[in-house]
């Protein structure tokens, strides 16, 4: 395992975890963590030793919305991040800094993996590299790996109910009054969180709402990999609105890309807690058939 500092593409400071396998290899998975996480996780360590005993090296790292609130070092200076107050539509800076670095490093097969929120930012990230027609990175990246991705917006909704509407007011208000750094009550989010990163996820969320199931539609911004794709979920505890055995052939419905593989863990929760074993067995045998 080797420490690995490296700079996202608009020059933040971060950090990561680099598996390495006994025998040199130009494949690596690059793992994005989900909301509030890090690069220390027990998945993290099972995925990589796996892929490392299949000559696949392992990349894990924190990006500027992990933990709950810390400082982030950019040209010199400081910025306020973690989860709390992260703009999620900057998240293609973390992640293609990593690839970045990981091409120094003489990566040139990358599977890119995300978790939680972590595969929302793959997704987004992914459009945005065809957006802008980065052909050079999209011909390195040979697969997305997604693990319980969620849609935040819609499960944020279902919770929240009638209490919806006044928290949005109150954040905006929170706003208005120059009271950004601060946080929003308790009972609003699963994390402490401020006005603006709450916002974001009620009102704000168009770009990143692209598996909103309750609308029943087929969504384009998923349908718009074109690339092998692997996308799992847990049954127990996991953050979806439908029981799995329902919303996975949903999504299967939904997805019209040939090379998908998407299914759930029996007794899996979010963080495939104790199936962590059986997770990094599937995404080999996924890797092994491309």
């Amino acid at each position: 395992m080797e420490k690995i500092n490296f700079l996202a593409t608009d020059n933040a400071e971060l950090t990561g975890l680099l598996y390495k396998s006994t025998k040199k290899t130009d494949k690596i998975i690059i793992a994005v963590h989900g909301m509030t996480s890090n690069c220390f996780k027990k998945r993290d360590e099972v995925i990589a030793k796996k892929a490392n005993k299949n000559e696949i090296d392992y990349f894990c790292f924190n990006n500027r919305g992990s933990d709950i609130t810390r400082y982030i070092r950019k040209n010199h200076k400081k910025f306020l991040g973690g989860m709390a107050f992260e703009d999620v539509l900057e998240c293609h800076h973390d992640i293609i800094g990593a690839i970045n670095k990981m091409k120094e490093l003489g990566y040139t097969e990358i599977y890119l993996q995300g978790h939680s929120l972590g595969s929302t930012k793959v997704v987004y990230t992914y459009n945005k590299l065809l957006k802008d027609n980065n052909l050079e990175i999209l011909a390195n990246i040979k697969s997305l790996i997604l693990l319980s991705l969620v849609d935040i917006p819609t499960v944020l909704q279902f919770y929240l109910k009638d209490k919806s509407k006044n928290y949005i007011k109150m954040a905006q208000e929170k706003i208005e009054n120059g009271e950004e750094i601060s946080f929003m009550p308790k009972d609003s989010f699963i994390h402490p969180i401020s006005p603006r990163t709450f916002l974001q996820y009620t009102t704000n969320y168009e770009e990143f709402d692209f598996i909103n199931t309750i609308k029943d539609e087929n969504l384009e911004i998923l349908n718009n990999i074109n690339i092998p794709l692997f996308m799992r979920w847990g049954n127990v505890q996991e953050l979806i609105l439908q029981d799995a055995d329902q919303y996975v052939p949903k999504i299967r419905s939904i997805i019209k890309n040939e090379n998908a593989d998407i299914n759930f863990i029996y007794g899996a929760d979010h963080g495939y807690h104790n199936k962590e074993e059986i997770l990094a067995n599937e995404i080999m045998e996924f890797i092994r058939k491309l």
